[in-house]
C-alpha cells in the first residue's frame, strides 16, 4: 500500500521509550547491565540514552501520558499537516498535541489495535 498523496513520511525513528513504574531504578539496570550512556535526564521522570543514531528512553507514567504501559514509538516528522485526518481515515485516533517548548511538539495517536505512537516535530531554530 502506498502512502496517501500529501502524506508526510517520518524522517527517522526518533525515540522508543518504555513506560516505567520506577525509571530511576531501571536507569541503574540499563546503564550498568547494558552499558547505555546517559544523554539527557529530567529528574527521575525521564532518562534518555543515545543508541545508534536514535534514542532509547525510560519514562514515568505521568511523562508518558497518554501511554500507561509498554513501549512507545516516536517518529520525527517535519510537520503535522493533515496527520490527524490520515490517522482517523486509516482506523486510528488522535489523542492530542503536547507543546514541549524549545524541544518541539508531540502529536500522540492510537493505532487501530490501541498502541500509542507519537509524531515528534522539532521546534524551529531560534535566531541568534
Amino acid at each position: 500500500m502506498e502512502a496517501p498523496v500529501g502524506a508526510v513520511a517520518p524522517k527517522r525513528l526518533q525515540n522508543v521509550y518504555l513506560v516505567a513504574e520506577n525509571p530511576a531504578a531501571l536507569h541503574a539496570f540499563y546503564s550498568q547491565a547494558l552499558g547505555l550512556q546517559l544523554k539527557f535526564q529530567d529528574g527521575e521522570r525521564w532518562f534518555q540514552y543515545g543508541v545508534g543514531g536514535g534514542n532509547v528512553s525510560l519514562a514515568c507514567r505521568e511523562e508518558a501520558a497518554p501511554a500507561t504501559a509498554g513501549a512507545v514509538l516516536v517518529f520525527e516528522v517535519d510537520d503535522f499537516d493533515g496527520a490527524e485526518q490520515r490517522i482517523a481515515a486509516a482506523g486510528g485516533a488522535g489523542l492530542g498535541l503536547r507543546d514541549m517548548g524549545s524541544h518541539g511538539a508531540v502529536l500522540s495517536l492510537r493505532d487501530p489495535e490501541g498502541h500509542v505512537v507519537q509524531l515528534f516535530r522539532r521546534a524551529p531554530a531560534q535566531a541568534a
